[in-house]
């Protein structure tokens, strides 16, 4: 008796005739001789098959690799498919786990988690070339998780901080040794241009000095010698004047009546010992 089938867009017929294979039926409707033919429909979309692997890598760290690997039937070889797989999920996911134990082992840990691109072409290199015999087409290979042990995670973790906090270390150091010469540097400067400023005062100090001898030796007829000494003695009142009038702190020197009397009879002795040095003797 001749009977209709309709066969869905996504899938393909196997026609059997007395239980042997006579051809593949394509979408559409489909004449069949029932009861001697039948027709079995095979499904062509892309079918996700996940994939959990364990494995150690070469440094002896247990990883658990989850992929995804994306197949479908190649519509001229649905009949591959249909009479010689019993169980395309384990066919798939035993060449899934070979290829992976194959290359892992090979990998320390942190050049297993570089390699996961490489390792899904791998996977699909591998895979499709064992299946397509068997009338499946790989079309995506995708390594899409890697865990490894939770304590190993954590001394990665660990290691990954440690290796930050180094840098930090590094970086604070260069940056104190930077504010340490930029500072040696500036004090550098400064006591340069405080000793240019102290050389000039000191210069200009003389330069009065030679202005008031000069004019004071002119007018009032005195000697030189005589002058400086006066000169030291108003200086020693100015400082006694200031000092009191700061109010800021105390000193407690001898003075009498004959206290600028024996300074100036030290100033005196000074120059007189200095004046009967002589070149020779200085040397």
């Amino acid at each position: 008796m001749a009977c209709l089938v309709c066969i869905d867009t996504s899938a393909v017929g196997i026609n059997q005739w007395c239980g042997k294979f006579s051809h593949i039926s394509y979408p559409g409707l489909n004449w069949v001789c029932w009861p001697f033919q039948t027709v079995a429909s095979v499904s062509t979309k892309v079918m996700p098959i996940d994939v959990t692997t364990q494995t150690k890598t070469k440094d002896n760290v247990t990883l658990t690799v989850r992929s995804s690997i994306q197949v479908s039937v190649d519509p001229a070889k649905a009949d591959q498919y249909y009479f010689r797989l019993s169980n395309p999920h384990l066919q798939v996911t035993a060449h899934v786990d070979d290829c992976i134990r194959s290359a892992l082992p090979a990998l320390n840990l942190d050049e297993a988690f570089e390699s996961k691109e490489s390792m899904a072409n791998d996977i699909k290199a591998t895979v499709g070339t064992s299946m397509e015999p068997y009338g499946l087409i790989v079309h995506k290979a995708l390594v899409t998780d890697m865990q490894a042990d939770p304590s190993v995670l954590a001394a990665m973790n660990e290691i990954n901080a440690s290796r930050r906090q180094r840098d930090a270390a590094v970086e604070r150091a260069e940056a104190e040794k930077i504010l340490a010469v930029k500072a040696a540097e500036a004090e550098a400067e400064a006591k340069e241009l405080s000793g240019i400023g102290v050389a000039k005062m000191r210069q200009a100090i003389m330069a009065g000095f030679k202005g008031s001898i000069d004019s004071m030796s002119k007018e009032c007829g005195l000697e030189p010698r005589e002058i400086v000494h006066m000169v030291l003695v108003t200086q020693y009142l100015d400082v006694l004047k200031d000092f009191a009038q700061s109010g800021k702190a105390t000193m407690v020197i001898p003075h009498g009546p004959s206290a600028v009397s024996d300074m100036e009879t030290q100033v005196r002795n000074g120059f007189m010992q200095a004046s009967m040095l002589g070149p020779n003797t200085m040397q």
